[in-house]
């Protein structure tokens, strides 16, 4: 029966994390590298082999005790280790210190709020929020985490909840954009990078390029940024309006 804290092994478990999960009585665990249990969630990370310290089930990592074949086979109902150590993964419960914990949590806070802001505008302003005020918004409604749900699914709930307590849409900038001649063809091909830009039309007005495009609000910056400096006040930036994006109409990607 191996056990992980041997020399013989040569495991060092110096990054190590433990995700546990009770099935059919008994506790399982598995030791990970702490960095790479969220990162195989996500969908991020598809090598196992970079995930788990080894690739077995035990009742107790810090002991090195390695659950038996037979324990295996009546709690999951198999005894592929490789199959069963997937399993735990996704469903069972990783142990973190409560530092660790908090930090996941104030950083999933942030990705949310940041999300809000890429999809979302201010209806009377026509402008993205900063990240700050939607970040204190969501204090203000004692929003709570779901560590188990992604920062994606869960900015759409806090979309919804936010629409009760400030000015808030969400929807697609429409921009008119002044490119000039010389600098059109690059420019154009740098906007169009930007994430989710959509270009509606195009036009030459004596000598500019007129680019209509929708772009998510969160790029409106970067945006102006780009025509602003690489332009040198040749170029011009223009908001139109706002497409409007209905409840279930987009999901955000």
């Amino acid at each position: 029966m191996p056990k992980i804290f041997t020399p013989t092994n040569q495991i060092r478990l110096t990054n190590v994390a433990v995700v546990r999960m009770k099935k059919g009585g008994k506790r399982f665990e598995i030791a990970c590298y702490k960095n790479k249990v969220l990162s195989w969630r996500s969908g991020t990370e598809k090598d196992l082999d970079e995930v788990l310290q080894t690739v077995a089930v035990f009742t107790n990592v810090s002991k090195g005790e390695v659950a038996k074949k037979d324990e295996l086979q009546k709690a999951f109902g198999k005894d592929d280790v490789t199959e069963i150590c997937k399993e735990i993964l996704a469903k069972g419960e990783l142990q973190v210190s409560e530092k660790e914990r908090q930090d996941q949590l104030d950083s999933m806070f942030k990705e949310i709020a940041t999300t809000v802001v890429d999809k979302c505008v201010n209806p009377e302003t026509k402008r993205p929020y900063p990240v700050s005020i939607i970040e204190k918004s969501m204090k203000d409604i004692h929003y709570s985490i779901k560590p188990h749900r992604n920062a994606k699914q869960q900015a759409l709930d806090v979309i919804r909840l936010l629409r009760e307590t400030i000015p808030l849409e969400r929807a697609k900038m429409r921009l008119k954009v002044a490119l000039p001649a010389k600098e059109a063809k690059r420019l154009k091909e740098r906007i169009s990078k930007l994430s989710s830009t959509v270009t509606e039309g195009e036009e030459w007005e004596e000598d500019r390029l007129i680019v209509t495009c929708l772009i998510d609000p969160g790029h409106f910056r970067e945006m102006d940024e780009i025509i602003r400096t690489e332009t040198k006040g040749a170029g011009a930036l223009e908001v139109l309006n706002l497409k409007e994006i209905k409840e279930g109409e987009e999901v955000l990607e």
